[in-house]
């Protein structure tokens, strides 16, 4: 995937807890800040959506093992 850090993003939680509405790389960053518990319950709901490897289909979510490789190439702010 070819990663558009600007991208309009949605950060949620299976918890229920309010949603952070920014850019891909942000949501990226509050994802590295949660806790262990909190990042297995994460998700980002993207703008439009990607191919994944191994799917017949696109899709609209990053779980937080997609997060997690995401955030290994994260520009520095």
């Amino acid at each position: 995937m070819a990663t558009d850090w600007e991208e309009p993003a949605t950060l949620i939680d299976l918890d229920g807890t309010a949603p952070f509405i920014g850019k891909l790389g942000d949501c990226i960053r509050h994802f590295v800040a949660f806790k262990p518990h909190a990042k297995a319950d994460a998700r980002i709901l993207l703008t439009r959506p990607v191919a994944r490897e191994g799917r017949k289909t696109r899709t609209w979510v990053l779980n937080p093992d997609e997060i997690a490789a995401l955030a290994v190439d994260l520009p520095k702010a």
